[in-house]
């Protein structure tokens, strides 16, 4: 999906017309259009505004991460709270089990960077898989596929937060591609 793309959905969303959103973001309605059209983009300033406005991130306009709807919810965590019992092997297990406790399902996710080919040269030359533990050391989250009521969520688990976000399509929870990283299937919580 494009930024425009995105603009439109998150506008019709909010349940702004056009020529609403431009007069609250101070602009033309020409100049929304031709950002929903992506025959231009707004400046730093706009890309804020219309993020808080529209109650999406900015990360999401901008990225490339089609899978992911707009909505998520972060939420704080003390992961003392927590403690690895029964199916959970760890703490963060736990989290997810105990804030997804009608769910169908719950996997928990390996995650590997998808190498474009400087990174794929390097990583061959290095020594096959250093390019993804480095990347893994700079991200010590944890990640999860959720079904439930119909549909998947894709769940990070990290040191401070619990962030939860809906997946547009539904993918396979063996292995599918979010943005420049894969995810595989790792076992299953529930």
């Amino acid at each position: 999906m494009t930024f425009g793309e995105k603009l439109r959905n998150a506008r019709k969303e909010s349940g702004l017309s056009q020529e609403q959103f431009a007069e609250k973001m101070n602009v033309s309605r020409s100049a929304v259009a031709k950002w929903e059209t992506d025959k231009g983009m707004p400046d730093i300033t706009n890309l804020k505004a219309m993020s808080q406005l529209l109650n999406v991130s900015v990360d999401y306009l901008v990225s490339d991460e089609d899978e992911i709807s707009f909505n998520a919810i972060k939420e704080a965590i003390n992961l003392s709270d927590y403690e690895k019992t029964g199916k959970a092997r760890c703490k963060n297990d736990a989290v997810c089990l105990a804030k997804n406790q009608d769910a169908t399902a719950i996997y928990a996710l390996m995650r590997s960077k998808k190498m474009n080919k400087i990174e794929s040269v390097i990583d061959f030359i290095a020594g096959a898989g250093v390019v993804n533990v480095l990347d893994a050391a700079n991200d010590m989250s944890y990640y999860y596929l959720v079904e439930k009521n119909n549909k998947q969520y894709f769940v990070n688990v990290d040191k401070e937060f619990i962030t939860t976000k809906e997946l547009v399509n539904k993918v396979n929870p063996s292995k599918f591609v979010i943005g420049s990283n894969v995810y595989r299937g790792s076992y299953r919580l529930i």
